[in-house]
């Protein structure tokens, strides 16, 4: 029983009574056999917390009152543990001659690869001049430039939504666009029209109106006047109220009634004044936002990009043509594209177009050009027009004088080229009517703006072949 005490004692590492005596003689026996260590019987204590435990050898314990013998201690096989070698890292010595040399190497290789570009093959030069001949060649491509990076900070710009109300505008500006009714009036003509325009730019200038409210003044007349017969003594009280209209639209203090009535030297009254009011905006149904020209000029000469001369002159053009009625063929887009183009043409800002402008007005300079030339001939009779009152205008010192520029020269002699050209066609068109049996009739062509002889069996223009002709007045 002392024995099993003293082997627990032995196993858990503990001192043992009478073990201390015969500490050197155990040692000794150890060294001298050998073999024993071979065998597997050398014990292992516990060891010190994070080291390795030390082997023990076999200890004769003496126990008083009773004889012990030899009991060696129980080892456990020690498991031998794989060790894997690393691989030696391979180092590449480069030395500084070696790296001039990669870099002579990778050049030559460039170089190589340039001449290959470079050498021009048959094969390409005949493609680059196939190209040449037919307009195809590659030009760099122009910057468009951002319009509206200098508004981003102003919340009244609303810079987010600009392109989609513009894109609105475009859409909207068909369904109110003004067509061709003068030959549903029967007192009225296009000269008529012309001399209540130049005295409305009067009236919106001796009021110091907003541009806004004399377009819209303008298109209020055009469409009441599309699908209302008017007389000749009315239509100054038309003009007159179309501006009151556009007044309490777009002003922040309107003019009154009693100013318009004192305006037009008491030719109406404050009630015929009040009742045609009610009768254009019952005509209208009382829809008055629409797109005229001023919404888009004031977009397109942000595109331009503007200062005060070109913004004078544009303005001087787009006034000259709303005063004249052929330009009602056009939409209200293209009138102030037009007058941009003309305008750029007339101060020789060149170039003339650039992608900019086409992509914030949607137009190429081809679809522009007839409208542009129709506006610098205005420009080049205004100087000696009977009504003067725009010209006036835009020759003060305050509009820049842009009136009494030169007007654009391409322009006038491309378009002085056609009427000659239109001269001769009805030169042509009259010896044919002379022959026929048919009458004779002379007549307005809408889509060419020019008068031209008709028979009644063909009423139909010589130069366009469009049947919606009006007679002459």
């Amino acid at each position: 029983m002392a024995s099993r005490i003293v082997l627990q004692q032995q196993n858990r590492g503990e001192a043992v009574p009478g073990a201390l005596k015969q500490k050197k003689n155990v040692a000794a026996e150890g060294r001298n056999r050998k073999a024993l260590g071979d065998i597997g019987n050398v014990a292992t204590g516990r060891g010190v917390e994070g080291k390795k435990p030390l082997p023990q050898k076999p200890v004769a314990v003496i126990v008083k009152g009773a004889n012990v013998a030899k009991v060696p201690a129980v080892r456990k096989p020690a498991q031998k543990k794989a060790t894997v070698k690393p691989k030696p890292e391979e180092i590449i010595e480069i030395s500084p001659d070696t790296q001039e040399k990669l870099k002579e190497k990778m050049q030559r290789k460039k170089a190589d690869k340039d001449s290959l570009k470079q050498k021009a093959t048959l094969t390409s030069t005949l493609t680059a001049r196939s190209k040449a001949a037919c307009g195809l060649s590659k030009k760099p491509k122009e910057q468009i430039v951002d319009i509206d990076a200098a508004d981003v900070n102003n919340e009244l710009a609303v810079v987010e939504y600009v392109e989609d109300i513009y894109s609105f505008y475009k859409l909207a500006e068909n369904e109110t666009r003004v067509h061709d009714y003068m030959d549903s009036q029967p007192e009225i003509n296009d000269r008529m029209r012309a001399v209540l325009i130049d005295w409305l730019v009067e009236v919106h200038q001796k009021f110091e109106l907003n541009p806004e409210t004399l377009y819209l003044t303008i298109n209020i007349v055009d469409r009441y006047l599309a699908v209302k017969s008017t007389s000749r003594r009315d239509l100054q009280l038309v003009g007159v109220s179309a501006m009151l209209i556009a007044s309490k639209y777009e002003e922040i203090w309107a003019p009154e009634v009693n100013d318009f009535v004192c305006i037009s030297d008491k030719s109406y009254t404050h009630d015929q004044v009040l009742t045609m009011e009610k009768e254009i905006l019952g005509q209208l149904e009382w829809y008055l936002t629409v797109p005229t020209p001023y919404v888009f000029l004031a977009r397109f000469i942000k595109a331009s990009p503007p200062d005060s001369e070109t913004e004078n002159m544009v303005y001087f053009l787009a006034e000259l043509g709303l005063m004249n009625y052929p330009t009602i063929i056009y939409c209200p887009s293209m009138i102030a594209a037009s007058a941009v183009y003309a305008a750029r043409h007339t101060l020789n800002r060149t170039p003339f177009w650039n992608e900019t402008l086409k992509l914030h007005t949607g137009f190429s300079e081809s679809q522009l050009i007839e409208c542009a030339r129709l506006l610098v001939s205005y420009q080049s009779a205004a100087a000696t027009h009977k009504l003067k009152v725009i010209y006036k205008k835009y020759s003060s010192p305050e509009r820049g004088v842009v009136a009494l520029l030169t007007p654009a020269k391409s322009l006038l002699a491309a378009s002085s080229l056609r009427v000659s050209s239109e001269q001769a066609d009805l030169g042509k068109s009259t010896e044919a009517a002379a022959t026929s049996s048919s009458p004779m009739v002379v007549v307005g062509c809408q889509r060419c703006h020019m008068y031209v002889m008709v028979t009644e069996a063909d009423p139909r223009c010589p130069q366009c072949k469009n049947t919606t002709t009006r007679k002459m007045t």
